[in-house]
């Protein structure tokens, strides 16, 4: 086999030039480990010709890819980011709380990095400036980059999701008119907002209604609002309702138009809503920019979820540039302590929580609502998207280099509604629902 060429100008590996000694121990590497080990390699070799084995590696593995990404790693100090100055996408809601304070309270730079975080109008904006490479990274609904990396919609990219951004921190909130209309059995017919199709807010306003015995594609209409659009459409009588992110739940109540009808945490305790998500090529390509801004989100994530901590961020985060909200109304969807339009003021400080670790579980049982609900069809390898998806493991560790304690497994049993999911079955879960599109 040909060795790469060193800073002496020969061939051998005993030089002391880190670039030649990289890009032979990365093909070395992936040739014993296609081989099962040096003597396999050479038999191999013996048979075809060291110029056939070499030519089929390089087409089966990116070898020349990681030679570079090696010898960039080398050619720098340990840990510096590849890319400093980065870019990422926000929609103006509370569940992007630990993304948006990153910038504003230090934790990018404390990391060595410079970031601008960028308010976006609505997710598919954010969807179509991040698979353009507007965005370094962004926030995103915890389903799409499943969605994304599946090809839902959308030819498959693979992407990523980090860390969670929230759990919990939902509403379903209705028109004031509705007041006595609070039985979900009697809105057939009603109009109602969700922002995504591929959003946790879709799936459990789905999942509420069939519970009930409404078919949500054929008793109701499911509408995509943009999060900063629902109250103003809840005034103009375009929606009964919607199930949608807070500061707008809190808004509809300020502005009079609407009550909190049910917090999602009373359909599943605990249920993921927003990721910080990346695209696989920065997991693989910058390894360094990822670990940097991961680090930085998941910091955030655990100083906002103390809740010593919420009215000062709420103070940071409903400005012009974030939220564009009243600090009042962030303070209350944050603390939980909260008006609910009904005349009554409730105290829920588990109503947002910012826990970060991606459980693979729950993108199973995101996965098996695509199913249900015929956004993808045909047989799933279900734990390999997740694992490939949502990447536990790198929060696992970074929560553990924080001093944080993360969870000992990636699969966990769920209740949504007091209906146990259980991961090792999700196509029995699937089967099991009446009222379904698969």
């Amino acid at each position: 086999m040909t060795q790469p060429a060193c800073r002496c100008g020969g061939t051998h590996l005993s030089c002391d030039a880190p670039e030649a000694l990289a890009a032979a121990a990365v093909r070395v590497a992936a040739e014993r480990a296609a081989f099962g080990g040096e003597a396999g390699r050479r038999r191999v070799v013996a048979a075809l010709g060291a110029g056939v084995v070499a030519a089929a590696m390089d087409r089966v593995l990116p070898v020349f890819r990681a030679q570079d990404a090696v010898a960039e790693t080398v050619a720098q100090p340990a840990g510096t980011p590849e890319k400093k100055d980065l870019k990422l996408g926000f929609i103006g809601i509370t569940c992007a709380t630990p993304i948006i304070m990153g910038a504003p309270m230090g934790f990018y730079a404390r990391n060595g990095l410079t970031v601008e975080v960028v308010r976006t109008a609505g997710w598919a904006v954010v969807r179509d400036k991040s698979l353009n490479g507007e965005y370094d990274a962004s926030h995103m609904l915890s389903p799409m980059p499943l969605a994304i990396s599946m090809g839902a919609g959308s030819n498959p990219i693979p992407w990523s999701v980090a860390a969670i951004e929230n759990i919990n921190g939902q509403a379903i909130t209705l028109a004031t008119k509705h007041k006595d209309r609070r039985d979900p059995r009697d809105w057939r017919g009603f109009k109602l907002g969700i922002p995504f199709d591929y959003s946790m807010h879709a799936y459990l306003l789905r999942y509420y209604l069939a519970e009930a015995g409404l078919d949500p594609d054929r008793d109701v209409q499911l509408r995509l609002v943009p999060p900063p659009e629902m109250v103003a459409n809840l005034r103009a009588e375009n929606i009964d309702g919607f199930l949608g992110p807070d500061p707008f739940n809190q808004r509809a109540v300020y502005d009079g138009v609407g009550f909190i009808h049910l917090l999602t945490r009373e359909l599943w305790d605990g249920h993921p809503c927003c990721a910080f998500a990346v695209p696989r090529r920065m997991v693989t390509d910058a390894p360094n920019t990822y670990q940097a801004l991961l680090r930085s989100v998941i910091e955030a994530t655990a100083h906002a979820n103390k809740a010593e901590n919420r009215k000062e961020i709420a103070g940071v985060i409903a400005g012009q540039n974030y939220l564009n909200q009243p600090v009042t109304v962030v303070e209350q969807a944050l603390t939980g302590t909260y008006a609910d339009g009904l005349g009554s003021v409730k105290r829920e400080p588990d109503r947002v929580s910012f826990e970060p670790f991606p459980y693979q579980s729950m993108a199973l049982w995101i996965m098996t609502q695509m199913k249900r609900w015929g956004q993808v069809r045909g047989d799933i390898r279900w734990r390999d998207v997740a694992e490939q998806v949502f990447l536990a493991t790198d929060a696992g560790v970074k929560m553990r280099d924080l001093g944080l304690t993360p969870p000992a497994s990636a699969y966990r049993t769920h209740s949504i509604m007091g209906k146990a999911f259980d991961p090792a079955d999700p196509d029995g879960y699937v089967s099991s629902f009446a009222i379904r599109r698969a």
